[in-house]
């Protein structure tokens, strides 16, 4: 009787982890992947508008844009009635507007100075290292998801690589 080896359960992780990803899931992660590639344009693009027009004037045209294609959605997709639901909500929920003007106007300027490599790498570091205290934390009413040395390796190796992507 021939005897084979078993697999290496740490070398068949990643593997197990991709087949037990419902499609759903898998679909969500190529999306936001996609869409996360597209958005590693936005820095550079902004910036040469900036260029032309100014660093919030650049701002301003950008969200500007994003709402006519946020309206033209809303409106295919049923229109206003749900705005409604706006005054059942802290105001806390309303700041996201704030957060991500706050966010194209430091990268216009920014990625001049780090490249978009820079930039998304320095992005990606802040938005996992707070997500994972917000994780944690359960801010914002989201389930308390408990902080492992895995997590915390991994946002180590975030800063690590960000500063290795900036190195000149």
């Amino acid at each position: 009787m021939v005897h084979h080896a078993r697999p290496d359960p740490m070398r068949c992780r990643p593997l197990l982890l991709v087949k037990r990803m419902s499609m759903a899931k898998g679909s969500a992660l190529i999306l936001t992947v996609l869409v996360g590639m597209a958005v590693a344009l936005q820095a550079p693009i902004n910036s040469t508008l900036g260029r032309a027009t100014g660093t919030f004037h650049a701002a301003f045209i950008s969200f500007l844009v994003g709402t006519v294609a946020l309206l033209g959605i809303v409106v295919v997709v049923g229109g206003f009635s749900q705005l409604k639901g706006v005054t059942d909500v802290s105001w806390v929920y309303l700041t996201g507007g704030l957060l991500g003007a706050a966010y194209v106007v430091t990268v216009l300027v920014t990625v001049r100075y780090l490249g978009a490599g820079g930039v998304a790498a320095a992005t990606i570091t802040g938005l996992l290292t707070t997500a994972v205290v917000i994780d944690k934390l359960g801010i914002l009413n989201l389930e308390k998801i408990p902080i492992t040395w895995a997590k915390v390796l991994g946002v180590i190796l975030l800063i690590v690589g960000t500063l290795l992507i900036i190195k000149d």
